[in-house]
């Protein structure tokens, strides 16, 4: 499983800052909060209920015998390549959208379920923005590019650990702050992969990256996510900034 490894604490972008930042600080008066404000944040019950919820679904195993979770799987591939038949859940087939290898179900080790659902949602709720980055449409690309279901699944553990999705609690203002959205929209996590998955791709095109600087990219995207989520007027999953690359 190929995981990112750089830690993500650091407060400075990186890659072309002023490109980067001018893209998505549309509102640059937006102030952000503290940090230290989350202590003992008061959970409403429906917060609670739909953080339980997805606190539930981190915790499903990709399982390769489960019916749904193949159906789940060349839902995916019909999504993707919708002119292409599927010879097998075992192909080599597979690498054509970024599998390391003809069974995807093997990458799926490191975050689960969740990861598929996520590349699935993004397939059904925003085909052009999934087919553009599927696929590769935008940009100068790299001889060398990022496998993008593989991407997909750094995405989302990603955004698990940005989140602090596996503590009883976030500890975090973003984390606090992204429970306020899910409340006001389940699918909150889900829109905010695909958001991520846009984002990270943009930073890639503006460091004119390469495979060996995927972290570094990633690391980019977690930290502006960051800002993002903390900003006082962010009360809706729409609110974001980087809401709008979804449909450019």
């Amino acid at each position: 499983m190929w995981i990112l490894t750089l830690p993500l604490t650091t407060n400075d972008m990186v890659g072309p800052r002023a490109w980067f930042g001018g893209l998505f600080y549309r509102n640059s008066h937006k102030r952000c909060g503290n940090y230290e404000k989350t202590n003992g944040y008061p959970f409403t019950p429906l917060q609670e209920q739909r953080l339980q919820r997805l606190k539930d679904r981190l915790n499903v195993p990709f399982d390769e015998t489960r019916p749904d979770h193949q159906d789940a799987l060349k839902a995916l591939w019909n999504a993707s390549f919708p002119e292409t038949n599927l010879t097998g859940l075992v192909s080599e087939q597979w690498k054509d959208m970024g599998w390391q290898g003809a069974n995807p179900s093997t990458d799926f080790r490191g975050c689960g379920f969740i990861s598929l659902e996520n590349l699935l949602f993004f397939a059904r709720t925003y085909p052009a923005s999934f087919r553009r980055i599927l696929f590769k449409q935008e940009g100068i690309r790299a001889a060398w590019e990022y496998p993008f279901a593989v991407a997909g699944i750094n995405i989302s553990f990603m955004l698990i650990q940005m989140l602090d999705l596996y503590s009883e609690k976030p500890k975090n203002l973003r984390g606090a702050n992204f429970i306020r959205i899910l409340s006001e929209d389940e699918e909150a996590f889900d829109v905010l992969y695909c958001i991520a998955f846009q984002m990270m791709d943009a930073q890639w095109l503006a460091m004119r990256a390469s495979y060996l600087q995927f972290n570094e990219v990633l690391q980019a995207t977690r930290i502006q996510l960051e800002r993002e989520l903390r900003l006082e007027d962010v009360h809706r999953i729409q609110d974001l900034p980087a809401y709008n690359l979804l449909y450019k």
